[in-house]
């Protein structure tokens, strides 16, 4: 069965309520299971347990290096596990969610208003207690979601459910949805073969029906599993010190991934080209254009419609209409926390009114992309 077949196959067994199979039913012989188990407590042992902070929730405005904070803010939401969070770094401006809200607001020179309800081992049955915790009114939402699923052995129709469902709601809220789809768990050092393969087969079958599922809806999606592997599985500098969670330059890459699709969610201008040598921009089936992306550093998966009406989707890469990100000349950094509530759109007493009250104070942040020491 080809990966197109297998991810629609999921996706059609989440849209319609069934369980499908587990991964530890994927397994299949008695032997290869027994493998697989002992292998897995190995590795349990070997990575060190993330230490969770139910507690996470954060809203903070943050600007880009001569972005005036009295412009009206675009509202932007990070859901999702420990890679939206940012796990393991230092400096809060160091996550993914800060990274993206400023690559947006240095290319929309306008505020971002960052809420980042992300929590670290989530799985994606904590979507809907996420989404319940932001403001009705949002911009975008960036969901970064899947690896726990896959280490947990979640059925992966039900996870798909779950973001599928989060995804529909979002975009009724006229919310612009970018899903990162699970990371390629193959990288990961201390696992063993044949569980290594096995973590990168089931991780890559389930980035392939969370597109499907996030077009469908009306998101859209970026491969980190392919564009993530080949640099961290070639240099160990890109894992954290657990060596399973990214580092600071994991986290960039992830970022520089991602940021060229929510600018174009947001209607700030790029450029599109095709998402290899042999591919094209046509539109094609969602399930082939999903089985493609996976392999495919980068990717984006968009819907559309074919020439007779259908639903569906072009794949493709995209990059800023300005200049690349990373070769942006600006000054050293700087940050600044004055605790004044941001503009009232999308701020704290919106937030309150929706029942999302922010857990910290709202502190204005300026800084410059990329972040400097």
């Amino acid at each position: 069965m080809s990966r197109a077949s297998r991810a629609r196959r999921i996706a059609t067994t989440a849209a319609y309520g069934g369980t499908g199979l587990g991964a530890v039913g994927l397994a299949g012989a008695a032997a290869f299971y027994g493998l697989i188990k002992g292998e897995t407590e190995l590795a349990r042992r070997r990575i060190p347990e993330a230490q969770v902070d139910e507690g996470a929730y954060t809203t903070h405005l943050w600007a880009a290096e001569g972005v005036s904070i009295r412009r009206p803010p675009i509202n932007v939401a990070m859901m999702g596990d420990s890679t939206a969070a940012g796990y393991g770094v230092a400096r809060e401006r160091d996550t993914p969610g800060v990274l993206l809200a400023i690559g947006i607001s240095t290319v929309a020179r306008r505020p971002v208003h960052l809420t980042n309800v992300a929590v670290v081992g989530a799985e994606s049955s904590a979507l809907p207690h996420q989404l319940g915790q932001l403001p009705r009114h949002l911009d975008l939402a960036i969901i970064m979601i899947g690896a726990n699923d896959v280490t947990h052995r979640i059925s992966a129709p039900d996870s798909v459910r779950f973001l599928g469902e989060t995804v529909t709601e979002l975009v009724s809220r006229g919310t612009a949805v970018v899903v990162g789809t699970c990371p390629d768990l193959g990288t990961i050092r201390p696992l063993a073969q044949p569980l290594r393969y096995f973590a990168r087969r089931l991780s890559r079958n389930l980035a392939a029906a969370q597109t499907i599922a996030t077009v469908a809806a009306g998101g859209r999606t970026v491969s980190l599993g392919d564009l993530l592997g080949p640099l961290f599985a070639a240099d160990i500098a890109m894992f954290g010190a657990d060596r399973f969670h990214p580092s600071e330059r994991g986290y960039r890459e992830a970022a520089n991934a991602i940021l060229p699709s929510t600018l174009d969610a947001l209607g700030l201008r790029t450029r599109a080209r095709s998402a290899s040598t042999f591919t094209t921009q046509r539109p094609k089936p969602i399930a082939r254009a999903a089985a493609q992306a996976v392999a495919l550093p980068g990717a984006e998966v968009s819907a559309t419609v074919s020439s007779t009406g259908r639903p569906w989707a072009q794949l493709r890469r995209r990059r800023p209409a300005t200049a690349e990100l990373d070769t942006i000349q600006t000054a050293r950094a700087t940050e600044a926390a004055d605790g004044v509530s941001p503009p009232a759109s999308g701020g704290p007493t919106a937030a309150a009114k929706n029942g999302a009250e922010p857990r910290k104070s709202v502190t204005r942040r300026t800084v410059s992309y990329p972040p400097t020491e």
